[in-house]
């Protein structure tokens, strides 16, 4: 047996200190003999009952075979900096919001601006299990099925209308109950352009596991863009407006020389601070290759055909 001492392992490949903290309280309970049917893990959300979950889901054709990534570290292990910009903050501070009553507006650039009650939104497409490989800028990396459907289907019910170029996600913020440090120009936004928005793989998301959001996953809507990295993916969105400039985006303006407007998975383009060249698999020790697009080159590389994506980052 092959024992490495702690200067020969890299940061990167040391289990995050949430994720380790949750395992080690959850074998402890057990060995007091804690009943079968108590919660998952200890601090984690509780599996929905039936009245939360989604019902029959169909397979997506853009689902991956890959082995998804656990409940328990998909819905502890999380950047959603308006309630603490650690990774298990927003597990421990996301149950302060109110996901119901809840409404999206839908305006600017549309020819019938529509304001939809959250369950409106859930009837209005029928939703499709995707599951999708999410990278974030700290090259780590998880498979997550995914319930929601195309964006498209909610663009094209209100009409835009042909000067619209760009879609802007404005997300929630109540900071009553948001309790991050100033890090951000808050209420958090996030923008695509239209074609971007438009395309089957950009999902329109009300669920996970075949169960509605989590909290702090981005309850009660967000949106899902798989081929881009994870912070372009705006959770618990409030107003989706179309425009013809392209919008402003929260780490777009806060560090425009590290995050670019388009933030594609390009692993030729390296953050300031460390390479994207390769991601770590939440569950996986050892690092791997990361994948242009995050995978779905054959899906999307057309909409950037003849734009340096080394500039345009």
């Amino acid at each position: 047996m092959l024992i490495r001492r702690p200067a020969d392992i890299p940061p990167s490949e040391i289990t995050p200190r949430a994720l380790f903290d949750t395992r080690r309280d959850f074998l402890r309970r057990t060995g007091l003999g804690l009943a079968a049917g108590a919660a998952l893990w200890h601090g984690l959300p509780r599996r929905a009952d039936a009245a939360d979950t989604l019902g029959a889901l169909a397979a997506s054709p853009f689902s991956t075979a890959e082995p998804q990534t656990e409940w328990d570290a998909a819905t502890s292990y999380i950047n959603f900096y308006e309630f603490g910009t650690s990774k298990d903050a927003p597990l421990r501070n996301a149950h302060r919001m109110q996901v119901r009553p809840w409404t999206v507006r839908v305006e600017g650039l549309v020819n019938k601006p529509r304001e939809f009650d959250i369950d409106d939104l859930l009837r209005l497409a029928p939703l499709e299990e995707r599951i999708y490989r999410l990278r974030c800028v700290e090259a780590w990396s998880m498979v997550i099925p995914w319930a929601g459907y195309p964006l498209a289907a909610l663009l094209r019910a209100v009409e835009p209308q042909g000067s619209a170029k760009y879609v802007e996600f404005v997300t929630h913020y109540d900071p009553a109950i948001m309790t991050t440090r100033p890090v951000l120009d808050w209420p958090y936004t996030e923008g695509l352009r239209l074609d971007e928005a438009l395309h089957p793989l950009t999902l329109l998301t009300f669920g996970m596991y075949g169960e509605r959001l989590p909290n702090q996953n981005g309850a009660p809507v967000r949106v899902v863009i798989p081929w881009k990295y994870g912070f372009k993916s705006a959770k618990s969105i409030v107003t989706i407006r179309l425009t013809e400039q392209q919008p402003a985006t929260a780490w777009n303006k806060s560090a425009p020389q590290e995050y670019g407007f388009y933030s594609n998975v390009n692993p030729e383009v390296s953050h300031p601070r460390w390479s994207q060249a390769t991601e770590r698999r939440i569950g996986e020790l050892r690092r791997r290759p990361t994948l242009p697009f995050n995978g779905y080159a054959e899906q999307v590389a057309q909409l950037y055909t003849g734009m340096d994506l080394k500039k345009h980052y």
